[in-house]
């Protein structure tokens, strides 16, 4: 049996539908690389203001109280105790109000000092609450060390006793550092320091969470671009000196004349100031 021909032709793209396809699935993910683009420099612009901010609130302290947050003698006459436990020491006989309103008194010796019980109250973690009780950063912080080891009591929980950065995954600590020269930290005296870097559980903000090129663009903005000089150093979080992988090209933690490693483009770096209080 023969069966009428059909009226009906083939259809499909055309060369010129699938290049406007193309066209705009090109555009699409130029678009969201773009986008991503611009939300991480946007991240990295506000690594330096955050720094300027939590800076100009400490000298503002200071100016006010007559000594850092946390190592401030007077605290608990200001904001009364947090807890009635032998770690928030009171040096006024404050009684004590709340822990989320109180505060513990440090011993006044210019160092933002460490703490080395897991979950007990220490200076570089009152730093914080004491700032957000004087109204000069925002949030609010326990003042209370976390629970994690090894670097017993230095454990900084981001968000918790510690600022979380705009920067995704990273947070700001404050801690005295007398000591250097490790498998990724340069031999130095820091002094009273900030550090900023990916949350890293038992101790302050140090996880490499910025590329080489990252963290030259956060020093050159503030300092002078250079990783062991000045206000700014960094951290070569994970790799040993000298290897493609390090943040630096410094071939030890004694060589300070190194440059960042442009070249790496993986995570490789996180920051400290040095002596800035």
């Amino acid at each position: 049996m023969r069966f009428p021909p059909s009226n009906r032709t083939a259809s499909g793209f055309s060369l010129v539908e699938l290049s406007i396809v193309l066209v705009i699935l090109g555009l699409l993910v130029g678009g969201v690389l773009s986008g991503q683009s611009l939300i991480r420099a946007a991240e990295l612009r506000s690594v330096s203001a955050e720094y300027s901010r939590f800076t100009a609130a400490t000298y503002a302290f200071r100016d006010k109280y007559f000594a850092l947050p946390g190592d401030l003698r007077d605290a608990t006459r200001f904001w009364g105790r947090a807890a009635n436990t032998a770690d928030c020491i009171t040096n006024s006989s404050a009684a004590v109000t709340s822990a989320a309103a109180g505060a513990c008194d440090g011993d006044g010796d210019g160092i933002v000092g460490r703490t080395f019980v897991v979950s007990t109250v220490g200076e570089m973690h009152q730093f914080w609450k004491q700032l957000a009780l004087a109204g000069l950063i925002e949030g609010n912080y326990t003042g209370i060390a976390g629970p994690f080891t090894p670097n017993a009591g230095q454990d900084v929980i981001v968000g918790t006793n510690g600022p979380r950065g705009k920067l995704s995954n990273s947070g700001w600590g404050m801690v005295n550092v007398d000591f250097g020269g490790d498998a990724w930290t340069y031999a130095n005296n820091y002094g009273n320091m900030f550090s900023f870097g990916g949350q890293n559980p038992g101790t302050y903000p140090i996880g490499p969470n910025l590329k080489p090129e990252e963290a030259w663009n956060i020093d050159t903005k503030i300092d002078d671009g250079r990783p062991a000089q000045g206000t700014i150093w960094v951290r070569s979080g994970g790799n040993a000196w000298g290897t493609s992988g390090s943040c630096t090209t410094s071939t030890s933690f004694s060589d300070y004349a190194g440059q960042y490693r442009l070249s790496n483009n993986a995570a490789a770096c996180s920051i400290f100031t040095n002596r800035v209080l």
